[in-house]
């Protein structure tokens, strides 16, 4: 099994990035001399994504100029309109009717990693039927505990822990290979307190009902580029000349 499908889900405002992203895609704005979501094409593509749709919402248009129809990746983008910014599960749902019936890889648009990383959660994902990235952190409070059993599979996933509660330090890094048998939990969601229909509920729910996802550790930093404070150490890290420049 090759994962040639890819979704990206790129409609969010990004209002904690303040002026940055008032009128722009928090997507495009640039790490490492690209736009974040042109290094997670790219990074896709070289794994061998073939077929890549961009969920759009906010500053929809600059997005998708700016982006083109995917030909200078050697994929295929497709843009899908999220009209109410109703929650990250309803923006996969967009995709459904043009995915088939093989795992897809599904990412945020605003997580920053190396690019080797795409390869190892896709091919991860060949052998196991699905995978999910985690990284290491303190305290995964801020996101989401991930447990991982003897063998290498999440076991367990707790959405936004109390602080200091998780006897895990693997956090949800927000890149995964998710199989059809996502879509009854996604189907069953029921609105958070924000009122969104939120992915990362469904595959908790997902993983109790025995769903299997191969555990992949990050290599590297890992981002996640909401505050303008994590935009500059992405900056930091991904804009420092090489050793020997």
């Amino acid at each position: 099994m090759v994962v040639t499908q890819a979704v990206l889900l790129a409609a969010g405002r990004g209002t904690r990035l303040g002026a940055l992203t008032e009128s722009f895609p928090k997507a495009m704005l640039e790490v490492g001399g690209a736009p974040i979501l042109h290094r997670i094409i790219q990074a896709l593509a070289r794994a061998g994504v073939r077929e890549v749709f961009v969920v759009t919402g906010h500053a929809a248009e600059a997005l998708e100029l700016g982006t083109g129809d995917g030909s200078r990746w050697a994929v295929s983008i497709r843009y899908l309109r999220q009209e109410t910014l109703d929650g990250t599960a309803s923006a996969l749902l967009l995709a459904r009717p043009s995915l088939g019936p093989e795992p897809f890889f599904c990412g945020w648009g605003d997580i920053v990693v190396e690019a080797a990383n795409y390869a190892r959660v896709l091919g991860a994902a060949e052998a196991a039927g699905g995978a999910l990235a985690v990284n290491l952190v303190d305290d995964p409070y801020l996101g989401a505990a991930v447990y991982v059993d003897g063998d290498g599979y999440v076991s367990r996933i707790v959405e936004k822990p109390a602080k200091g509660s998780s006897t895990t330090r693997w956090n949800n890094a927000g890149l995964a290979v998710l199989p059809a048998g996502i879509w009854p939990f996604i189907d069953s969601l029921r609105p958070s307190s924000r009122g969104e229909y939120e992915l990362p509920q469904a595959v908790a729910a997902f993983v109790a009902a025995g769903g299997r996802l191969r555990a992949v550790e990050v290599e590297g930093p890992w981002f996640d580029v909401g505050t303008p404070e994590s935009l500059e150490a992405a900056r930091r890290h991904f804009d420092a000349p090489a050793p020997g420049d």
